[in-house]
């Protein structure tokens, strides 16, 4: 069964720009012996969790005891706030007829909160979605694709993904999926495309308007690969 398989922050919503924001407001005044901008681009993509905890590292100087806390209530206010729907996708999820699901690094409750805030809840509000919380491992291990794929009865080699992060990226790549690099959302930098191709991505995506063209040739490269398959074991009889 064919399965297009979306991360949420950066792929559906706009906010990562939003979370790196908030991020480094707050470590400017909890780690002054970093420059929180240039070490934030290492974890995009990571869990809040493990993000503080990678970056703490570069720093001689400790996190305060509550900081996931303090932080995570801060950019969900600011999302609440502020958070728009990627450009585009409220359109092209309307015409995608191909069995839907939602992986994600975010909790269960700012997933869902995000999709309501943006409207994209009347669309993907009953699809399957799967956080960090379900997987002994977050991303960039694959442990939360491979938990989708079983669930929902699919192969991995079936899963199509979008995703915008190195690490998500990597995650659905050493899944056994095929992944989508998106890049238009506002916190891309440039040259992120190559590191996502680097990562993995089959192909990169810099709007959604050029998504269904890329799952049409997804299909197409997946159909000339059964008729080669095909054609190589009749070879060998």
């Amino acid at each position: 069964m064919e399965t297009l398989i979306f991360d949420c922050d950066g792929v559906l919503v706009d906010s990562e720009a939003i979370a790196e924001a908030t991020l480094i407001e707050r470590l400017e005044q909890w780690l002054p012996d970093i420059q929180p901008e240039t070490v934030l681009r290492q974890a995009l993509g990571m869990t809040t969790e493990n993000i503080l905890a990678y970056i703490e590292r570069h720093s001689i100087h400790s996190l305060p005891d509550d900081a996931l806390e303090l932080i995570d209530t801060a950019i969900e206010a600011r999302l609440a706030q502020e958070l728009q729907a990627i450009e585009g996708v409220a359109t092209v999820l309307s015409s995608l007829e191909l069995p839907l699901a939602i992986v994600s690094n975010s909790s269960r409750r700012r997933v869902l909160a995000s999709l309501e805030t943006t409207g994209l809840n009347a669309r993907l509000g009953e699809v399957p979605l799967f956080t960090a919380e379900q997987a002994e491992r977050p991303k960039p291990a694959p442990d939360v694709y491979l938990l989708a794929a079983r669930s929902m009865g699919c192969r991995p080699r079936d899963c199509l993904v979008v995703e915008d992060s190195v690490s998500g990226v990597a995650a659905a790549h050493a899944a056994g999926m095929t992944v989508i690099g998106f890049t238009g959302a506002s916190h891309i930098e440039d040259g992120h495309a190559r590191r996502l191709t680097e990562a993995g991505a089959w192909r990169t995506l810099s709007g959604m308007h050029g998504l269904e063209e890329l799952i049409e040739h997804w299909r197409e490269e997946r159909e000339r690969s059964v008729l080669q398959g095909s054609t190589q074991e009749g070879n060998t009889r």
